[in-house]
């Protein structure tokens, strides 16, 4: 273009000649880099890429962020895309579920992205205030280095005595991987320094301060909280210039939105109080509006959902298809598994129930179904289920029975889903 542009100014043969020595001094080529516009710095020419706690996607080139748990990450394809919805389904006791939410928001913390936190029982100020502390290079090989070790002598005792189908499984990283800058690790046994708190920018939606004690009828027939909310997201990413609307914003930054409790009776909505309820569709129409905001900004959301409340199974089949990402967790408290030997090295199961559907016409699919989380002293880890062949040592005779049975009744089952109560079929 440059030699065109020259010969367009100098016509004639001596001209052609000035051409070629100007595009030979001016011109760059396929294999160099332009300076000004690899920055990022302009708004034409910027690149996602250069927002701090993005990465591409290896596989279609979409824009991540880590959910604050490398773990989940990897399962998930890499992270989170930006402009898409991840949905938890909290546990019945809602104790594991608020760590998934709070490393969501303390990995935007540390990476300098602008939180948006909502909730409707527990303020947004105080919430931040719990946020796990980082655990950064030398920190964490010293805080983990004891559990890393465990990890790695007890997979040379698996690799033994466990069935030859998991050593076919992708491997997981337990612990710390000092290469990767993508995604932090979090103790859970302290909180966040005040001052990156301080340093943070974020905004809070607390449901009570925001109601008014006149309420109008919406014609959308969704509840007040949930306009409210709607209301709350769309002006801070068209202030915020998150939607791109703002070409002179000197540096991009992502959104990481998190409702809590989302469906629960705390925001008016009694989709967990009946079966046959009168707002059944306001959820619903919420997640569709929200993810119209997501997709045409830079931002990413999560939110935490009672689904066993929920009286109807129907609407859960609809949260499903309006969410991208579907993340279940099951805590052993309060069944039978919980008292099981055979799961005394865990504290639950995880379930990914759907991984968004990004630039193909059908869903990517988990390689590992069985898997577990367990809780320890200061760490969060997401881990293969792995249960003993042999179960003499950690079962007695009479469960070995009952477990006996137990199979002749259900048949040849296999897997999580098999449909036992007390053990897994194998």
């Amino acid at each position: 273009m440059a030699a065109a542009a020259a010969a367009t100014c100098s016509p004639g043969a001596g001209g052609l000649g000035s051409a070629v020595a100007a595009a030979g001094k001016n011109s760059v080529t396929s294999f160099q880099r332009r300076g000004p516009r690899a920055s990022g710095s302009d708004g034409g020419g910027s690149r996602l890429v250069s927002i701090a706690g993005t990465r591409p996607s290896v596989r279609n080139g979409q824009l991540l962020v880590s959910s604050g748990l490398p773990a989940l990450d990897q399962l998930l394809g890499g992270g989170l895309a930006v402009g898409t919805l991840l949905l938890i389904e909290e546990d019945k006791y809602n104790i594991y579920s608020p760590l998934l939410f709070k490393y969501f928001l303390a990995e935007g913390i540390i990476n300098g992205h602008t939180l948006l936190v909502a909730s409707s029982k527990e303020d947004p100020a105080d919430i931040l205030q719990e946020l796990p502390a980082p655990l950064l290079n030398d920190n964490c090989k010293k805080e983990f280095g004891e559990d890393v070790c465990n990890h790695k002598t007890s997979e040379s005792n698996i690799k033994m005595k466990i069935a030859w189908r998991y050593q076919l499984l992708p491997k997981m990283e337990p612990g710390p991987v000092s290469s990767s800058r993508f995604g932090h690790y979090y103790d859970a046994s302290k909180r966040i320094p005040q001052e990156l708190i301080e340093a943070s920018k974020w905004h809070g939606f607390f449901l009570p301060e925001k109601m008014s004690s006149t309420l109008n009828v919406e014609s959308c027939s969704l509840t007040h909280g949930y306009m409210k909310l709607l209301h709350f997201i769309q002006n801070i990413i068209y202030e915020e210039g998150f939607d791109g609307s703002n070409p002179q914003k000197k540096q991009k930054n992502i959104l990481r939105i998190g409702i809590q409790n989302l469906g629960s009776p705390l925001w008016g909505d009694d989709i967990c109080c009946t079966e046959n309820c009168k707002n059944s569709q306001s959820l619903t129409k919420f997640l569709y509006v929200l993810r119209g905001l997501l997709r045409t900004s830079l931002s990413v959301c999560i939110i935490t959902v009672p689904t066993h409340l929920i009286q109807n199974k129907a609407i859960i089949a609809r949260l499903t298809n309006l969410s991208d990402t579907v993340v279940g967790l099951e805590s052993f408290i309060g069944s039978e598994r919980d008292t099981n030997p055979l799961y005394k090295d865990y504290h639950g199961l995880i379930h990914i129930r759907q991984i968004p559907r990004l630039n193909n016409l059908i869903g990517d699919v988990s390689d590992v179904k069985d898997l577990a989380f367990k809780l320890k002293r200061k760490l969060f880890t997401i881990e293969r289920l792995h249960l003993p062949p042999d179960l003499s040592d950690t079962v007695s005779r009479s469960s070995k029975q009952g477990l006996a049975e137990s199979a002749e009744l259900r048949g040849p089952g296999c897997g999580v889903m098999a449909g036992g109560k007390t053990h897994l079929d194998f």
